[in-house]
């Protein structure tokens, strides 16, 4: 029997995870929930960009994702800049006995430390009131940052340190809210946004390092965070719009979690908008972005993930991987005991389902 589920938000990652949630026949549809009214009304195969009809028409109310008693939901709703209103959400769900994975609130992948205990309680009682399980990935994707570097760990004898990265060329990426207000291209330098307040990058990385920390049973004593904003040395467009000369085109941030006084688990972004820039940076493996995984002990490592889609670029593939991965738990999540479940807590996701025949 189908495994009924919603999906709220169909934005970069909600509109690729819909895509599967319509073609993957382990799954039945119950419920679109958008946040735009322009996209109300419009049925789920249009907003997942497929030819097909589904009869599901998306709503804002989200009254009604309840009322249709999805087994899951597949929370894609955006995170970064309403992280309260995402926390609500997700709460609502799992007290109404629905199973909710997702890529927000990203804090909630690995909450300990990260946020009160308090707030943790809270949505764990959610989940044993309505006896539902919650998991959530993060976008970033996510498993560079806590699957692949455990997967490595497992061969090792022994672990000084790993660094995870995400080494992009951010031109093709369409989102306007995540590369003006949250990445803050285009502002000028030193104009922080909020992800780049003080302690906010640790925070939200942060939930990476603890648990591959948890992981490999050490303590972080301090997670310490840094930024780098590099300007365009002229006008030029992106996806997005114009990128005006002397503004930031360029980010190079780390978040360092520091074990005996050393950083030894370590996250590090350098996102560009255009190739030239800083080229004393890390560099992609492939064309457009990439992503690194180093593990320095016996063995080390260094391995580079390169991302691609018949369907899109190297942003588009990644996205794609995030979505994949949360839809792929979702038989998991939903027999997994009630509270928050995390890498650490699941077993391995083979991919059971996804076979599909050329």
């Amino acid at each position: 029997m189908a495994i009924r589920v919603a999906l709220i938000g169909t934005g970069n990652c909600g509109s690729l995870a819909l895509r599967q949630l319509i073609e993957d026949p382990r799954f039945d549809l119950t419920t679109v929930w958008v946040s735009s009214a322009a996209k109300v009304g419009k049925d789920a195969g249009e907003l997942a960009r497929l030819d097909v009809a589904t009869g599901v028409a998306a709503t804002d109310d989200f009254d009604a994702v309840i009322a249709a008693e999805p087994d899951c939901a597949v929370y894609c709703a955006m995170g970064d800049v309403r992280p309260r209103e995402a926390l609500a959400d997700v709460r609502r769900l799992l007290e109404a006995g629905i199973n909710v994975v997702g890529s927000s609130p990203g804090f909630l992948s690995y909450p300990w430390g990260v946020i009160g205990d308090h707030t943790i309680e809270k949505v764990e009682a959610a989940a044993r009131q309505g006896d539902s399980s919650l998991f959530i990935t993060g976008v970033d994707p996510g498993f560079v940052t806590d699957l692949l570097p455990l997967a490595l760990a497992s061969t090792c004898q022994s672990i000084t340190g790993i660094r995870t990265m995400e080494i992009a060329d951010y031109a093709t990426y369409d989102g306007a809210t995540v590369m003006f207000d949250v990445m803050g291209f285009g502002n000028e330098l030193g104009d922080l946004p909020f992800l780049y307040q003080p302690g906010m990058l640790s925070a939200a990385w942060g939930v990476g390092i603890r648990q591959l920390a948890a992981g490999l049973g050490v303590t972080v004593d301090e997670i310490r965070d840094s930024v780098e904003q590099e300007p365009a040395p002229e006008d030029f467009d992106v996806a997005v719009g114009t990128i005006k000369k002397g503004t930031v085109a360029a980010v190079r941030f780390l978040i360092e979690g520091i074990v005996d006084g050393e950083p030894v688990i370590v996250v590090e972004h350098i996102t560009r908008l255009r190739g030239d820039l800083r080229p004393d940076w890390a560099q992609p493996a492939q064309e457009g972005g990439s992503y690194r995984v180093e593990i320095t002990g016996e063995p080390s490592y260094v391995m580079d993930i390169c991302p691609t889609s018949r369907n899109g670029d190297h942003n588009y593939a990644a996205i794609l991987a995030a979505a994949g991965r949360i839809v792929n738990a979702i038989p998991d999540v939903i027999n997994a005991a009630p509270g928050i479940r995390t890498t650490l807590d699941l077993a391995l996701v083979t991919g059971n389902g996804t076979y599909r025949r050329r």
